[in-house]
């Protein structure tokens, strides 16, 4: 099977990438679910990224079936729970905010991918709907709260003992600029002006840029670190200052990314993201070096492990091999290729 037109041989090869790919189909659930793993539980966001990658390594058919899934079970608010058991069954009840967004960045690479309108036009309703609900929670402030109880109630986002009550992520805050940037692309592809869809885009960006205290304070994990530029939130210069000053509390020279700053848990998923986020800044020597990082995390399947803790070099979480860590390797490898469609949506 090959790889989708825009990819060149760089430090991974198309056969390489293909295999991963492969790996990740392997996953897929007769519904089209993607779970993390075999046996284990989904999310909607990181079902979303393995959809992405499996349009990366020309799985029309698997990914349409992922994006099948998703309108199939999307509640008739737009949102979705957040964690679904492989049998279908809802694990985790509340509704997060991010991870009903990112339906939006998948549709929109999909689209890009393969140019498909009718693609676009079936799925439309899904995207509007999820996005509209999410920013039904967005606060006067401008930041959007994580997540949503049963009970419909906003979830605080800050842990008691913290002494100040905040409902928003940063990380998740972020990514939601990606998905309203791709939603309003969606829209636009559709004949639709979401000029409030731009509005809110315009207050979160705001919200990140100048009201760090409007976010639980989550600076011990290295998504709170680069997201805000993965999901160009900030200008070029802030982006740059921010990289620069985390990068040796985070980056583990010839390892890849820790994902939290008091380990040495080096983790596929932080590592692919972080070289996206070089990308992003044109810093194409970081990023494919932080991609070579994650090789020793290859399996000979084209699997990826979930993490690798330093400096025994023992698997956490022991022998697991997560669908969207080899999802996002296929991201960062296509955005270093210069991919129009992945670019287009993450860069």
């Amino acid at each position: 099977m090959g790889m989708m037109p825009g990819l060149r041989d760089l430090d991974y090869t198309a056969p390489e990438l293909d295999a991963t790919g492969r790996s990740i189909e392997s996953v897929q659930l007769p519904t089209g679910m993607i779970p993390w793993f075999p046996g284990g539980h989904a999310d909607p966001w990181n079902h979303v990224e393995a959809a992405m990658a499996l349009t990366a390594t020309g799985r029309r058919a698997a990914a349409e079936a992922a994006y099948g899934w998703l309108a199939a079970t999307q509640l008739d608010d737009g949102s979705w729970h957040a964690y679904y058991a492989s049998d279908g069954s809802i694990e985790e009840h509340r509704r997060d905010t991010n991870v009903t967004a990112y339906v939006a960045a998948g549709v929109c690479h999909h689209y890009l991918s393969t140019g498909d309108d009718g693609f676009l036009q079936s799925m439309w309703p899904t995207v509007e709907a999820a996005l509209d609900w999410v920013l039904r929670w967005q606060q006067p402030g401008g930041e959007i709260a994580w997540a949503v109880s049963p009970r419909g109630e906003v979830m605080s986002a800050t842990p008691p003992e913290a002494g100040r009550s905040a409902v928003a992520l940063l990380a998740a805050c972020s990514s939601v600029c990606t998905s309203l940037r791709a939603g309003i692309a969606c829209a636009a592809a559709v004949g639709l002006d979401r000029s409030d869809w731009r509005r809110a885009l315009a207050r979160l960006q705001g919200a990140i840029a100048t009201r760090p205290d409007a976010f639980a304070p989550k600076d011990e994990f290295a998504m709170d670190w680069y997201y805000p530029v993965l999901g160009g939130a900030l200008d070029d210069a802030s982006s740059v200052r921010r990289i620069e000053q985390g990068w040796s509390t985070w980056v583990i020279a010839g390892r890849g990314v820790r994902c939290r700053s008091d380990s040495a848990w080096v983790t596929t998923a932080e590592t692919a993201e972080l070289a996206m986020a070089c990308v992003r800044l044109g810093r194409s020597a970081e990023a494919a070096g932080l991609l070579d990082a994650t090789r020793a995390h290859r399996m000979s399947s084209g699997a990826y492990l979930t993490g690798v803790v330093y400096p025994g070099g023992d698997q956490f979480p022991p022998g697991e091999q997560s669908t969207y860590s080899a999802a996002a390797v296929v991201l960062a490898a296509q955005m270093l290729a210069g991919s129009p469609a992945t670019t287009g949506v993450l860069g």
